[in-house]
């Protein structure tokens, strides 16, 4: 019996011939990454594991990241020594694999790692973040984990019983229109089989339009697979998923890429075709609550945001700085604009967005996760509404839970950007 990439990978990790969905094994990580919240990773290694037997070191350094980007920089005095906390943790551990707040050596997580070589094919990654699902558009089997049970990968090297999960099966055909990309794709997926459609299963995407798919988008797709419930999002490794990591990631060493089995057994086939697939928008409060654009055209917005983990790559940026170049961002309208990397900043300003953005009228911050969260940057007021390029739109999600998000895509934020209004940006921002 043929296995799905993710049975394939699990079952490799786990030191086994085959797995099936169901089966509880403790596969052996390849990567494991936390952000600020290491700060609760070192409390529960330190306490919970404290006479127990085990070691006191990590078990391997090398094979663990770190990355300073929910709060940067620090807001409070609390955040601070939080951050302080765990510089010196990972000096005693020896962890290098550490992006601080430094220039373009630093940025969002699920952007740092791939574009840093630290995620292969075939490899099992864990993170303290919901979204580490994006990992799996290089084809490897990544998702978000507990402070605890990251302790105990910190331990052990090992997830400890987890389910092999089911997999559904997405073939994705036919051509974009222009200015419709994966964000409209991935949004259409969940408003087609809901935040829970695939709970508790994997998402792995097939089809020639994902073979034609650049690694930006693929990251796009991987990373909101877990709003639709999924436990991870995969794309079967492949010519891109090489050159991604031999031009952007600089990997010189030899790298695995690993297919699912042509007789995989899938839970699910779900089939797209995009040929006629329109901009989308997820509308408040949820993410599966997805409309196309001409559903909510004409809807005020007092603030834009274009960046996040989701969209915050350097053709997410062009596609917006193409849109804004030459023209204002509405008066009534505010824009804020945060790349996924310092990397990513510095090719862009290198490319002259910035300066598009800036003489548009748009706020540029340093890469970071603040305006997602709403916790320390880009709060919104009262009765006020955004529209961004980000993952989620929860009740309160940009720090207000009397405002609302909405979801769109790189060229819909832009376009919206210049009327104040939610904007086709096919109909030249008209």
């Amino acid at each position: 019996m043929g296995m799905t990439l993710a049975e394939k990978i699990l079952a490799r990790a786990a030191g086994l011939e085959t797995v099936k969905p169901g089966d509880i094994i403790e596969p052996k990580v390849d990567l494991a990454m936390s952000h600020e919240n290491a700060a609760l990773v070192i409390n529960q290694f330190m306490e919970v594991y404290k006479g127990t037997g085990l070691p006191e070191n990590v078990w391997d350094p090398d094979k663990i990241a770190i990355i300073f980007d929910h709060r940067v920089p620090a807001e409070s005095a609390k955040t601070a020594n939080n951050q302080k906390k765990v510089r010196e943790f990972l000096k005693e551990q020896g962890i290098e694999k550490f992006h601080e707040i430094r220039g373009d050596e630093g940025g969002i997580c699920h952007q740092i790692l791939p574009e840093n070589g630290y995620v292969r094919p075939g490899t099992v990654v864990v993170g303290t973040d919901s979204h580490t699902t994006s990992h799996g558009a290089l084809g490897a089997f990544a998702f978000g984990i507990g402070a605890t049970e990251m302790a105990a990968v910190w331990a052990l090297g090992k997830v400890l019983n987890i389910e092999v999960p089911g997999t559904i099966k997405v073939v994705v055909t036919g051509e974009f229109s222009p200015l419709v990309q994966a964000k409209d794709l991935i949004l259409h997926l969940i408003g087609k089989i809901s935040a829970q459609g695939a709970n508790f299963k994997a998402l792995e995407f097939h089809g020639p339009t994902i073979d034609n798919m650049l690694t930006s988008g693929r990251l796009t797709l991987a990373n909101m697979a877990v709003e639709a419930g999924a436990t991870a999002g995969m794309i079967p490794s492949d010519a891109e998923t090489l050159k991604y990591l031999r031009e952007t990631a600089h990997v010189t060493d030899e790298v695995e890429l690993m297919v699912p089995d042509d007789d995989a057994i899938y839970e699910q086939v779900v089939e797209i075709n995009v040929d006629n697939l329109s901009p989308q928008i997820a509308c408040p409060n949820m993410v599966d609550n997805v409309k196309p654009i001409d559903d909510v055209l004409g809807t005020k917005v007092h603030q834009i945001v274009i960046g996040s983990c989701t969209n915050g790559r350097l053709d997410d940026l062009a596609a917006a700085a193409e849109i804004l170049r030459g023209k204002k961002v509405s008066r009534e309208t505010r824009m804020l604009i945060f790349p996924a990397s310092g990397r990513i900043y510095r090719e862009a300003l290198e490319l002259g967005y910035i300066s598009d953005f800036m003489a548009a009228g748009a706020l540029v911050m340093n890469p970071g996760c603040g305006c997602c969260l709403g916790i320390h940057q880009g709060a919104l007021g009262s009765n006020e509404v955004a529209l961004s390029t980000t993952n989620r739109n929860f009740k309160g999600r940009m720090g207000n839970a009397e405002a609302e998000v909405y979801l769109c895509s790189p060229p819909v934020a832009a376009a919206s950007a210049l009327t104040g209004y939610i904007t086709d940006p096919r109909n030249g921002g008209n």
